[in-house]
């Protein structure tokens, strides 16, 4: 599978069941959780690695909302 184009966006929830944070691609089935933003960063990579299983398919920008945006934690 190859992403149509060059970027992933994802967005990025508070998780109000678990506590923590949940994200979700925009376009892919692409979801992960944390409980701290760096930690969602990490995450997200990983997601992002594992369903791709070729990297050169992988789409070279993973694009997140701005810092600002994000919920206190």
């Amino acid at each position: 599978m190859s992403p149509t184009n060059s970027e992933i966006i994802f967005e990025i929830s508070d998780d109000e069941v678990d506590g923590g944070y949940s994200a979700s691609a925009l376009g892919y089935g692409i979801h992960t959780q944390a409980e701290t933003i760096e930690e969602m960063r990490d995450n997200i990579r990983e997601a992002v690695e594992c369903y791709f299983d070729d990297a050169s398919a992988r789409s070279r920008i993973i694009r997140l909302p701005e810092m600002s945006t994000f919920p206190d934690s």
